[in-house]
């Protein structure tokens, strides 16, 4: 009896973090998904990861209130995993949107297949070509890695320290942004030498209407540039492991 309450307790433990980690992640937490699909892979998982995780507390000694603290602590720890792995997955997409406003399409709003939001169409091509480049490498194996992985660090039970989650999170943001930033440096500077251009042109020819010009001009060579430097997404999803590797609390 006591051996099935363990196993009981540590497998709702494992479901309760992965739970929470699948919630949050990018493909995954997808609502194109279906619910029978994501239900299924978390409790296939779950019994996997508890078959080979062991509890170390005895699990008959443990009390309702206990219980619930120890489940509410597996939530917060899979919740902030999940939203590290989320943030830096968002550097494709944020890049996107930067090259877009340059590009006078901010405004420019579709429907993502995908998480069933409004979202930019050249963010979300990006994006959706990471996301097949990522899992074609296996990327998948890396998520799972991630997980077994956390284990080793905050075993079942164990409290996770609220400094190093927030400090995880915090890095991951900034690792996004510097990413991002990084992704569409050479865009940025093809539209500075065109406004660049531009403003010689206005000075040379004063009649011509630049702002009429300018917006197709700045369309075409953010559509030239995104097709030239597209295989640098390749690029990202190498080094998205050891990114992933620096921002996680493992």
């Amino acid at each position: 009896m006591e051996f099935m309450i363990e196993k009981l307790l540590g497998f709702i433990l494992v479901v309760t973090r992965l739970s929470a980690f699948f919630l949050v992640l990018p493909v995954f937490g997808w609502k194109s998904i279906p619910m029978r699909i994501k239900a299924s892979m978390t409790i296939l998982t779950g019994i996997f990861f508890s078959m080979i995780t062991r509890l170390p507390f005895d699990a008959s000694k443990i009390h309702e209130l206990e219980a619930g603290l120890l489940i509410a602590n597996e939530a917060l720890y899979g919740l902030a995993l999940g939203l590290t792995a989320s943030l830096v997955f968002s550097a494709v997409k944020l890049s996107g949107r930067i090259i877009e406003r340059q590009m006078g399409m901010a405004m420019a709003q579709v429907l993502d297949p995908l998480t069933g939001d409004r979202a930019q169409p050249l963010s979300s091509l990006l994006e959706m070509i990471f996301i097949i480049l990522f899992l074609s490498a296996n990327g998948h194996h890396l998520l799972l890695l991630i997980i077994a992985r956390s284990y080793e660090s905050f075993p079942l039970g164990r409290i996770p320290e609220i400094s190093l989650l927030t400090g995880g999170v915090i890095k991951a943001g900034s690792v996004m942004l510097l990413a991002g930033l990084r992704m569409s440096a050479p865009l940025l500077a093809a539209f500075l030498l065109l406004m660049v251009v531009l403003g010689v042109l206005a000075r040379v020819v004063p009649e011509m209407n630049i702002l009429f010009i300018s917006l197709p001009l700045r369309v075409g060579l953010g559509l030239l540039m995104v097709v030239i430097f597209l295989p640098l997404i390749s690029k990202f999803v190498s080094e998205f492991a050891g990114w992933m590797g620096e921002v996680l609390v493992l």
